[in-house]
């Protein structure tokens, strides 16, 4: 019943996006037809290829390095509750600044192109995770930690065998957030600075075209951003569910 309304509202979309097209009351908007079937000749192109394993590579390495760092100062800030409050103005002030903005300054510390695409991506992603996990710990029972210490556990042992369990699913949480966040600024930083692969690059070489052509090869390369990021979306939500199915009973 739920793929069926899914299907319904696909098609009412394709639709009104066919009609607008073929019409011509937005006469920017290429038909629907000839936009998909050149999305799926882009599958075949070994040019966009190579740009759509630009930007890949480069969000398959900041991802996992963003959890590698906002992990741990998040179990850090959510255990210790002075460190938090000594690290809460830092965190409030750096956490607002678009990762945009911090191009040139990842340009000029991090060469070549791909290093910069990298760290911008560390930057941004490890928000989410980081006050997911920060929230996730300071959810956590008190009287399970109690009970642990009074076992003769140490801070350690807590952290690892309940702290860490408790917020698991609010971090999981936070790295699917955060995985949209990466697709989302490797594309901006590639569109903005250019360089030599990436989806990005291939819309600013598509926007240089003239005509319905160029409209068509962008909104095509929109399209399969749009697929890959729901694609991770869903599967990163079905692990997450799978994971933790206790949490919603």
């Amino acid at each position: 019943m739920k793929l069926a309304r899914h299907a319904t509202g696909v098609a009412g979309f394709l639709l009104a996006w066919q009609v607008l097209g073929v019409s011509g009351l937005v006469k920017w908007l290429p038909p629907a037809t000839d936009t998909l079937v050149r999305a799926v000749s882009l599958a075949v192109d070994p040019a966009f290829l190579d740009d759509l394993r630009g930007t890949l590579t480069a969000a398959a390495i900041g991802l996992p390095l963003a959890v590698l760092v906002a992990v741990p100062i998040g179990l850090l800030l959510g255990t210790v509750p002075v460190v938090e409050e000594m690290t809460r103005v830092f965190v409030e002030f750096l956490r607002p600044i678009p990762s945009v903005a911090l191009i040139p300054l990842a340009l000029f510390f991090f060469q070549p192109e791909i290093n910069a695409k990298v760290a911008l991506i560390v930057f941004a992603a490890s928000w989410p995770i980081l006050i997911n996990t920060l929230y996730g710990v300071q959810d956590v029972d008190p009287v399970a930690k109690e009970t642990l210490r009074s076992f003769g556990f140490g801070p350690g042992a807590v952290i690892w065998r309940v702290s860490l369990p408790s917020a698991a699913p609010f971090i999981s949480t936070g790295v699917r957030l955060a995985a949209s966040i990466t697709l989302i600024l490797a594309i901006s930083v590639e569109y903005i600075v250019g360089g030599s692969s990436g989806i990005g690059s291939f819309l600013i070489e598509a926007s240089t075209g003239i005509g319905a052509d160029a409209m068509i090869d962008v909104i095509a390369a929109l399209l399969w951003a749009g697929m890959i990021g729901l694609v991770i979306n869903t599967v990163l939500l079905r692990a997450e569910r799978r994971l933790f199915k206790w949490r919603s009973t």
